[in-house]
């Protein structure tokens, strides 16, 4: 598949220097600096009124792509399998232009979008044994398997246009020394077989449909994601590097993985694979160290491997060998 994606059409405005991660030093205020993704088609896109289907809607991501959209006037339709969690998320008061639907009225949502994305799957920062392994697997094969037969079953004159479709940098496999990008081959532990065929089933869509396949990093951002994860270890003096400490960690700002895929959606440039993370990755043990100085705690003492076992399972694996370096084709990246 074609992998295009612009350094003109994407720009990073803001780092995490000096010195990598910046928090603001109030706990309550905690969050991290990010990087800005500057759109070149920003007025474009305000101009031109979307309907847009997402899954994964209720997501520590699709929450914020729903708001972004909705802001701009766009209209969504929300699908999932729980109206009532939705509901409450989306209060009608409040996004008036958005439409929850249901698995039995996704069909009708779709054909009356102009574009999908696809967010859906069960998250996997948590404590992992066969079952959960096997519903981290199936959950994201079965949603995106979903999407593509109501795409491609959908009339060509109602059918959305374009998919941007979620995957994870977890499709490199790990190393700390060698160089992936977009045109790397995949890795050969599960979350790289997770997301070969989570890719694979994306792949079926429709050849008339733009296909923007996100293979996403480590999310930061105060409401949730890994930053979630890890403070509680902090504020126990539990937090610090894990292993060697040398693993990279590459990071993208919750705004920016929004801000991305909101150009994916109207930008035909973004078409293929595009790596989704910051341009400037730190070692794990670097991220502790600035967290651990925001907050006040030591950051020197290694997460023995027992602790992070009894948190994360066979999860804790993937802490432990998280060690990618790769680069997206318009600038520097290391994936975890």
């Amino acid at each position: 598949m074609e992998v295009l994606c612009r350094a003109t059409a994407l720009t990073w405005t803001h780092s995490i220097s000096p010195p990598f991660l910046h928090i603001p030093q109030a706990f309550s205020k905690l969050d991290t600096r990010r990087l800005t993704v500057s759109c070149a088609s920003d007025k474009t896109q305000k101009g031109s009124q979307m309907t847009v289907s997402v899954t994964g809607a209720t997501g520590f991501i699709g929450r914020r792509l729903v708001q972004r959209l909705h802001a701009d006037n766009h209209y969504i339709h929300v699908l999932t399998r729980s109206r009532s969690k939705a509901e409450l998320i989306f209060p009608v008061k409040d996004f008036p232009r958005i439409v929850i639907a249901e698995e039995p009225k996704w069909k009708d949502s779709i054909q009356g979008s102009n574009a999908v994305v696809n967010l859906a799957g069960m998250p996997i920062n948590t404590r992992w044994s066969p079952e959960i392994k096997k519903e981290i697997k199936k959950s994201r094969i079965r949603v995106t398997s979903k999407v593509i037969d109501l795409i491609n079953d959908s009339p060509d004159e109602i059918r959305p246009t374009v998919l941007v479709s979620a995957t994870a940098v977890g499709y490199y496999g790990s190393s700390e020394t060698q160089v992936f990008d977009e045109r790397s081959p995949s890795g050969n532990d599960y979350l790289a077989e997770v997301c070969r065929e989570w890719e694979a089933t994306a792949l079926k869509v429709n050849k008339d449909v733009r296909l923007a396949l996100i293979r996403i990093g480590v999310v930061l951002g105060k409401d949730g994601g890994a930053l979630a994860k890890m403070i509680p270890l902090f504020m126990m003096f539990a937090g610090g590097p894990v292993g060697s400490g040398r693993q990279w960690f590459s990071w993208i700002h919750l705004d920016d993985i929004v801000n991305l895929i909101y150009e994916a959606l109207s930008n035909p440039s973004y078409k293929g694979v595009i790596n989704g993370t910051a341009p400037n990755p730190v070692r794990l043990a670097e991220m502790c160290e600035q967290l651990g100085n925001v907050l006040g705690r030591p950051s020197w003492l290694p997460v023995p491997d027992f602790a992070l076992k009894a948190v994360l399972g066979e999860g804790a694996s993937v802490v432990r060998t998280c060690t990618l370096h790769a680069v997206p084709r318009f600038h520097s990246y290391h994936g975890c």
